[in-house]
């Protein structure tokens, strides 16, 4: 059912044990753009698959330049009042398990401890090869050394930390190996087309079953991986909030609806 802010305060109130999950909505307070519209309809276009990506140099090439250009803004963004919120839930004993589906850290850096991210983080980068990480920086200046030319285009950022560049030409954007094994360097985050880590997932899957309650804020669901754990909270006969404007996959199975911007909706949490 559809409720006002007030009602979040009795359900939290209500459940002393919640499983959170979150998507894209939590974060575009802090300047980063979410993927789909209130009818959960893309915005954009999908981002790039794992087959893409590993299917050759010019598909690399054009995800990282524009990576390269989208990261400058990426690296700067901060929490915003929501991932504070949550972040002092925790502290006060209330948050089970934060889940969230978003790669860009914010949970972490508003000072949550209890999280999985579900699809990696953008801040890292991992070789396909021999598997060795390193942090997404340290590819920034490698990126930039290889390919000063680009170092003066701007273009709007995009959700997962790349940027929207149309109508360029990507056949001279160099793309630096792995040091370790001359390896194909991909961000450490789950593309389309890829499996979420089995461990990520069991870590998950055993905080739901401890859990009274789950809460959704900030995410339609239309995507599986998140889904997944609001139907085993219905099968559980869970209670199951959502914070997030317009539709959402999980829509049957909600017992308490806030249709109101993920900030304002958290901020009394803070």
């Amino acid at each position: 059912m559809n409720a006002n802010p007030d009602a979040l305060h009795a359900f939290m109130d209500a459940h002393p044990r919640v499983f959170v999950l979150t998507g894209a909505g939590i974060s575009t307070g802090s300047g980063i753009p979410d993927y789909r519209d209130d009818q959960g309809a893309w915005k954009r276009s999908p981002p790039m698959t794992l087959q893409m990506f590993m299917s050759g140099e010019p598909a690399r090439a054009r995800y990282w330049a524009r990576g390269m250009i989208g990261w400058r803004h990426f690296d700067a963004v901060q929490p915003n009042i929501a991932h504070r919120a949550l972040a002092q839930l925790e502290k006060q004993g209330r948050v089970a398990l934060l889940l969230t589906q978003n790669v860009d850290g914010l949970h972490e850096a508003a000072g949550s401890l209890n999280v999985v991210d579900l699809h990696g983080r953008i801040d890292r980068v991992r070789c396909m090869q021999c598997g060795d990480i390193t942090r997404r920086d340290a590819m920034q200046r490698r990126l930039e050394d290889a390919n000063p030319g680009w170092l003066s285009l701007n273009a709007r950022i995009a959700p997962d930390g790349d940027a929207d560049l149309d109508g360029v030409d990507f056949s001279t954007f160099a793309v630096p190996a792995c040091t370790v094994c001359g390896g194909v360097l991909k961000p450490d985050v789950v593309f389309f087309g890829e499996n979420v880590p089995r461990a990520r997932v069991d870590t998950a899957w055993a905080h739901l079953e401890r859990a009274d309650a789950m809460l959704v804020v900030g995410s339609s669901l239309m995507v599986y991986s998140g889904y997944r754990f609001v139907l085993e909270a219905s099968r559980k006969g869970l209670p199951i909030a959502s914070v997030n404007r317009g539709v959402t996959r999980a829509d049957p199975l909600i017992t308490l609806k806030v249709e109101q911007g993920v900030e304002d909706a958290l901020a009394p949490f803070a």
